[in-house]
């Protein structure tokens, strides 16, 4: 006899944490860095006529000069709020853009941006050259596929044949090889779209002049680049006969390559933007006095007309229902400018608390500014201390600067985990590592130090390291391995 599927319900009981929209956005204000919030709160105070910038603290004349204004304006009919209400939407638009978001909507309130990306900035200069419509279109196709370190990682016949799949466009290899060599051959910065490090070189040689050097370092590159990889000179040079000062030449050509052209566009963007801090730390006689960068950061109240207007509507004795919508209209405005100022205050408070903890921590550090002088400190440490959730720590400190006597440093240059050393006393991973770096600076270039090597120095030094963690941390300050360090 065979078996009966049985269908049962069951009844579980689950804890599960749910964020609110107004949680998520206030998670975002705490996020920003100060550059950003000043645009959120603009865009804001555009949004919402409910919100303003300036100061509860007014005299009172003013007070009453602004009112008289205001109530000139209304008489006039210089401000309907008719001209703000949809007759199509029942709901207020702000309601609805501010309590219906969810967790999927984050790169809504993420305005900030900078300059063109590097995709744009290829597609610019495809409008500079002579092209048919075909070949715009699989140009523009091909600029779609190179990735941010300006390398073309497709084949050209997948290309071809996702074209004729995707966009039905027909195409042969060769018109393929064509355009992806045009764009190797005459785009900035010079070796995009190679589709290999070995063909990236070779690219960004052949545009350079063409001097003795450059000429070996393209036949290196082209003959024997497996062996210029391995760094076995020897036999490059007896394939070539040159001499050692020519080899030694012709890899000073190479080393000056970029072997990811895409971040150069990338990274030019970067710092053509100033960094501005979020927390400007002074020391004075030993106090140690913190604040927020907050100059260009407007004060924010909840608008004195929407105020007027709303104790107005609702001392009339009824309403119609154009009157309930404006009634509405203003009440939902107000809640969200009043929201928003919390929030900002809120921000504020966090900020202020945790990079008080901070320097609280390091205060050793901020009198002298001796970066031997830095504790270990982890985002828990921080946290236990302020009360607040590690989470709310990690974001405090992504993105955000502090001003010292010492030079604008990221919140997170403060933190540091930590090791035992021989006496026992815990020392932050940032002294070993600057140790480190010390001993691979002052090795001997033509015989540099292996892993098992810096192990017994640093040991030396008081700091008991595995080789595993040698390797990290030699990855992590990007030092490369013994061979690869090695000078000719």
């Amino acid at each position: 006899m065979a078996e009966k599927n049985l269908l049962t319900q069951e009844t579980t009981l689950k804890q599960k944490t749910t964020l609110t929209p107004l949680q998520i956005q206030e998670i975002r204000i705490l996020e920003y860095p100060t550059l950003e919030l000043e645009q959120r709160i603009e865009r804001e105070i555009e949004e919402n006529p409910g919100l303003e910038a300036g100061s509860e603290d007014k005299e009172t004349n003013e007070e009453e000069d602004i009112m008289g204004e205001q109530e000139d304006a209304l008489q006039n009919d210089e401000f309907d709020l008719n001209d703000y209400i949809s007759d199509d939407d029942d709901v207020p638009e702000y309601r609805t853009r501010t309590n219906n978001l969810s967790p999927d909507d984050k790169q809504e309130d993420i305005p900030f941006s900078v300059g063109e990306s590097f995709q744009e900035q290829l597609l610019s200069q495809l409008g500079l050259l002579k092209l048919s419509a075909l070949e715009q279109k699989v140009a523009q196709y091909v600029i779609g596929n190179i990735d941010e370190d300006g390398y073309l990682r497709r084949e050209p016949e997948q290309l071809v044949d996702d074209l004729a799949f995707k966009a039905g466009i027909t195409i042969a290899d060769e018109q393929m090889l064509n355009i992806i060599h045009l764009i190797q051959n005459t785009f900035e910065p010079a070796g995009v779209c190679a589709r290999n490090l070995q063909e990236c070189l070779i690219l960004q040689l052949q545009r350079k002049q063409a001097t003795p050097a450059v000429s070996l370092a393209i036949t290196i590159l082209e003959k024997k680049y497996k062996e210029f990889t391995a760094h076995h000179y020897q036999k490059i040079v007896e394939r070539f006969s040159v001499t050692d000062e020519q080899l030694r030449d012709a890899i000073a050509e190479i080393q000056k390559l970029n072997p990811k052209p895409g971040n150069t566009y990338s990274q030019d963007v970067y710092n053509a933007t100033a960094v501005i801090p979020d927390f400007i730390i002074e020391v004075e006689e030993g106090t140690i006095s913190i604040q927020l960068n907050n100059g260009n950061i407007p004060e924010l109240r909840v608008n004195r007309e929407f105020n007027e207007m709303l104790q107005q509507y609702q001392a009339q004795p009824s309403h119609s229902k154009q009157e309930k919508d404006t009634i509405a209209f203003i009440k939902d405005r107000i809640d969200s400018a009043r929201w928003f100022i919390d929030a900002i205050k809120q921000r504020n408070d966090t900020l202020l608390r945790t990079m008080r903890t901070i320097v609280a921590i390091q205060r050793e550090y901020f009198l002298d500014g001796d970066e031997a002088l830095l504790k270990p400190m982890i985002l828990k440490d921080v946290a236990d201390r302020t009360g607040y959730d590690v989470s709310t720590i990690s974001r405090v400190s992504n993105s955000k600067y502090a001003q010292t006597p010492y030079g604008i440093f990221p919140l997170r240059y403060f933190f540091s985990e930590s090791m035992t050393n021989n006496e026992g006393e815990e020392v932050a991973t940032r002294t070993i590592k600057n140790a480190l770096q010390d001993i691979i600076n002052s090795e001997d270039p033509l015989a540099p130090l292996n892993d098992d090597e810096l192990v017994v120095l640093l040991e030396q030094k008081g700091f008991p390291i595995a080789r595993r963690t040698i390797a990290k941390y030699r990855k992590q300050l990007g030092i490369p391995v013994a061979r690869l360090r090695k000078k000719i």
